[in-house]
C-alpha cells in the first residue's frame, strides 16, 4: 500500500513546500496586498486542515491503533499522539523569536522603503540600529531575512511528514492537505522576501532565498520516510497519522486563523474556514 505512492507523496510536499516562492513572486509583482483574498484563502486552508484533521484522519489513526492494540488502548493512545502532535509544532514555534517567526504577516506594500521604515517606527520589525542606509542596518536586516527563511524550514519540516503520511495513506487526502499548506505557505515567503529585498535590493536573491526556505517540507518527508519506513506498523502509523493531526489542528488555530484576523478581514476569514470545511466534506463524500 505503501510503496505505490511514495513518489507521489514526495511530488505534493515538494509542491506544498515550494509555494513559498508564490509568496515572493506576489511581493514583487502586485502593488498592494489583496486582503481580502488572503484571508479568505487561509480561512479556507484551516477549515481543510480542521475538518480532514478530525473526521478522517484522527478517525483512520484510532481505527489503525484499535486493531493492533484493543479498542480502549487503542482510543488512549491515539488521543494522546494527538496531544503530542500539538506539543511538537508548539515547542517548535515557541523557540522561534517573534520577528523570525514566519507567521508574523507582512503586506506587499512594505516592499518599498518608506513602508519599511514605517514597519520599524511602528515595532512590526526591530530596530536595526544605525538604519537602512548602513552596512551595518542592512546586514542586520539580512540577518533577519534569513532567520525567517530558517524559521520556516523548521516550521516545514513536520508539515512535510504530514503531507507525505496523509498521501501515503490515502492520495485524494494528501492533495487537499498539500493544497491547504500551499495556501498557508504563500504569506510566509513574503516574510522570508521582504527583509531581504530591504537589505539587499535584489529581488532575484530575495526570491531564491523564499524559495529554498520551502524546500524543508519535501526533506521532512524524506526523513520521516528513511526513519519511520523500516518499522511501519499499524501502531506506529496510526501513531504518527493522530500526531499529524494535532500538528494540522495546531497550524490552523494559532497561525492560519490569527493571520486571516491581521489582515482585518474576519467574515472573510470565517467563510473561508466554512466554505473550506464544505468543500473537503463533500470531496470525502464523493470518494465513499
Amino acid at each position: 500500500m505503501f510503496a505505490e505512492n511514495i513518489m507521489f507523496a514526495l511530488g505534493l510536499t515538494l509542491f506544498a513546500g515550494l509555494s513559498t516562492g508564490i509568496g515572493s513572486a506576489l511581493a514583487f509583482f502586485a502593488k498592494k496586498t489583496n486582503t481580502r483574498f488572503l484571508s479568505l484563502a487561509l480561512g479556507f486552508s484551516a477549515g481543510v486542515m480542521i475538518y480532514v484533521s478530525f473526521m478522517e484522519i484522527m478517525v483512520k489513526a484510532r481505527v489503525a491503533l484499535q486493531a493492533d492494540l484493543g479498542d480502549v488502548t487503542g482510543t488512549w493512545v491515539s488521543v494522546i499522539s494527538f496531544f503530542c502532535g500539538i506539543a511538537l509544532i508548539a515547542v517548535i514555534d515557541k523557540c522561534v523569536p517573534s520577528y523570525e517567526n514566519p507567521h508574523e504577516m507582512h503586506r506587499i506594500e512594505d516592499i518599498s522603503p518608506s513602508g519599511a521604515v514605517a514597519a520599524f517606527e511602528s515595532g512590526a520589525m526591530p530596530d536595526i540600529g544605525n538604519g537602512l542606509e548602513t552596512e551595518a542596518g542592512r546586514k542586520k536586516l539580512f540577518r533577519m531575512g534569513t532567520m525567517a527563511a530558517l524559521a520556516i524550514g523548521i516550521h516545514n519540516f513536520p508539515e512535510g511528514l504530514a503531507t507525505f503520511t496523509a498521501a501515503i495513506s490515502d492520495p485524494s487526502l494528501g492533495v487537499a492537505i498539500a493544497a491547504a499548506i500551499a495556501i498557508h505557505n504563500i504569506p510566509e515567503g513574503i516574510a522570508v522576501s521582504v527583509p531581504i529585498y530591504y537589505a539587499t535590493g535584489d529581488k532575484k536573491k530575495a526570491f531564491i532565498y523564499s524559495f529554498l526556505s520551502g524546500l524543508a517540507e519535501p526533506v521532512g518527508a524524506l526523513v520521516g520516510f528513511v526513519l519511520l519506513m523500516p518499522f511501519m506498523s499499524e501502531t506506529v502509523f496510526g501513531v504518527i497519522f493522530a500526531g499529524v493531526a494535532g500538528i494540522m489542528v495546531f497550524i490552523s488555530l494559532d497561525e492560519l486563523l490569527p493571520a486571516a484576523e491581521e489582515y482585518g478581514q474576519h467574515h472573510m476569514a470565517i467563510y473561508g474556514l466554512v466554505a473550506g470545511m464544505g468543500v473537503m466534506a463533500l470531496s470525502l463524500l464523493l470518494f465513499l
